[in-house]
């Protein structure tokens, strides 16, 4: 049951925003399996995979708050910028965002967009 004053359209996003934060995780450590589990330590890859997983929790914080969709896409979108394939989580939030948050998502980052399309 949503918290008061909760939209139930806010909870799902949140749950959603959730599930893409599992997925890119679990993604990781597949990627990291598959390469027989070699740690080839990277602090420059480790920084931008952190930086990554703050601007997504920052996007889905902001989505949260469901009139502040403009503040979720901007960190949604600094999230795609940094991320070294960012093809990959733009399909998952393509599954898991509103679709009128996913099309706001689209317009900020015009050459991602035109690769996905």
């Amino acid at each position: 049951m949503p918290a008061a004053g909760c939209p139930a359209s806010a909870v799902l996003g949140l749950l959603a925003a959730r599930g893409t934060i599992a997925f890119l995780s679990y993604s990781v450590y597949f990627d990291w399996k598959r390469h027989g589990g070699v740690t080839l330590w990277d602090p420059a890859k480790n920084e931008k995979l952190q930086l990554f997983l703050q601007e997504v929790r920052m996007g889905e914080l902001w989505l949260y708050r469901d009139l502040e969709h403009q503040m979720g896409v901007k960190h949604l979108r600094n999230a795609l910028l940094v991320c070294g394939q960012p093809q990959e989580p733009l399909k998952v939030f393509k599954h898991t965002l509103p679709p009128k948050v996913f099309e706001m998502l689209l317009h900020k980052i015009p050459l991602i967009c035109q690769t996905h399309s």
